[in-house]
């Protein structure tokens, strides 16, 4: 298993090189055969989808599975149409590779220019998720990166039918070379992927907060990634209240198993007594399960809450479930929200920076001063003003799609396209230029001139 694991991992590596150099045209080509391959197989997929749903449902029965790990798992209509338009927007994109950064003119004649390039092998491991596989792959296709996918044994048969697919497709296009695509099974797998920093270049982890943690602590490769997603919204007093409920409620509820979903709500005192009833009664309609800390606890109860249960409260009440200290650090990925009223936008700020992931966060304000403050401050990968943390998304944002979100502060930051899986490299021209002129008592000076000149190379 460690030779086949290797020999695919040095094949990958091969190719790699010749991928940075595939013309543009020939890779837009083998991203449409791709969405037409899906497109064509759409049984075939979702039938291996039904069978990987069929198995994890006896997991969720015996609680060995969450039910935000069977909901990213279960491939959708909605989400197969997403995956197959993904690829079509990537192949709209710019080709990022060959782009020239900058070009300076050391001398006349002597031109350095820095060149966008791809990083070379990228190692994706994640858990359910198969829409992962075209995601991924067409953004590493669109820039020049090879690609070893090693997906968790619950998505099986999905991956299997989705990677065969594309690749398959893929081989339709003569100038992309063999092997530059890998998919990796077994569950031994991901302990050698993360002992191949010969070959691979780049780590993905796509999962929990525990997975990603583990494939950190456990390579030497770089590895891009988030820990976990506790996003926040912060409902200002000067908040409209109408646009607050709206967000709030599609912050948590449009997909409360995504990592930029809500986690905790924080709520200015001056407005919690007016907003709070009814932003929980809306919560508590669409099956949420609310925890409070002491002030939003009492103006819950105040206004008809239903002490002790968790399933909904007696005659339109709220519920009443105090928070613990553990709840404001917790990412539930379910129907489940932190609430706490705070004094400021200042408390709301440190609040954030001490509970939250760095993800996304929201407020919800018609202060500019205050809402330019929360924007500086947060120090997280995206903030929202007035609008639904969900938006926080590599699709969303006009990537394409992503290959994940990434809390680091080096490369790449927030839902991650092609950018964040190219490097550069320098290129300087000249013509028998020599260092020594450049040296000594008689040394020519350089010029360190700017340019907007081009590198070009033929495809």
């Amino acid at each position: 298993m460690e030779n086949q694991m290797r020999e695919n991992a040095s094949k990958a590596k091969a190719a790699s090189v010749l991928l940075a150099n595939v013309p543009t045209a020939s890779k837009d080509k083998a991203l449409l055969a791709m969405a037409d391959a899906l497109e064509k197989n759409k049984s075939v997929i979702m039938q291996a989808n039904k069978k990987d749903l069929e198995e994890a449902a006896a997991m969720l029965e015996n609680k060995k599975m969450t039910t935000a790990l069977y909901d990213r798992l279960k491939l959708s209509d909605s989400k197969f149409k997403d995956m197959v338009s993904g690829i079509r927007d990537v192949a709209k994109l710019e080709d990022p590779v060959g782009k020239t950064m900058s070009a300076l003119v050391l001398d006349d004649g002597l031109t350095l220019y820095q060149i966008c390039c791809p990083i070379g092998v990228i190692g994706v491991i994640f858990e359910a998720r198969p829409d992962v596989v075209p995601q991924v792959m067409s953004l590493c296709l669109k820039s020049g990166n090879a690609t070893i996918f090693k997906g968790g044994s619950e998505a099986k048969y999905s991956n299997r039918a989705l990677f065969d697919i594309l690749v398959e497709a893929i081989n339709t296009v003569p100038d992309i070379p063999a092997g530059a695509f890998q998919l990796a099974q077994s569950r031994e797998d991901v302990a050698e992927m993360l002992k191949m920093d010969p070959y691979i270049d780049l780590l993905i982890p796509r999962g929990s907060n525990e997975f990603v943690k583990y494939i950190q602590d456990n390579t030497r490769i770089s590895v891009l990634g988030h820990t976990s997603g506790i996003c926040h919204a912060y409902v200002s007093e000067s908040a409209d209240l109408q646009t607050a409920y709206a967000v709030c409620l599609d912050s948590k509820i449009q997909y409360p198993a995504a990592c930029n979903s809500i986690e905790t709500l924080l709520v200015n005192d001056k407005i919690a007594e007016k907003f709070l009833p009814e932003m929980c009664r809306t919560y508590q309609e669409n099956g949420v399960e609310l925890r409070f800390d002491e002030k939003s606890y009492q103006i819950a109860e105040k206004n008809g809450g239903v002490n002790g249960g968790v399933n909904g409260g007696v005659n339109g009440g709220i519920t009443l479930k105090k928070a613990t200290d553990a709840d404001w650090d917790t990412e539930y990925n379910d129907l489940i929200l932190s609430v706490k009223v705070v004094g400021s936008a200042a408390e709301a700020i440190e609040h954030i920076n001490k509970h939250g992931s760095h993800h996304t966060d929201v407020i919800l304000s018609t202060d500019q001063k205050e809402i330019d403050k929360f924007a500086g401050l947060v120090d997280s990968a995206s903030v929202m003003i007035n609008a639904s943390t969900r938006f926080a998304d590599g699709f969303r944002y006009g990537k394409g799609a992503e290959v994940g979100i990434s809390t680091n502060k080096i490369h790449s930051r927030g839902p991650v396209g092609m950018e964040g899986l190219m490097i550069y490299k320098y290129i300087l021209s000249g013509s028998g230029h020599l260092v020594k002129d450049y040296a000594g008592d008689k040394a020519k000076p350089y010029l360190h001139k700017k340019t907007q000149e081009k590198y070009c190379r033929l495809q």
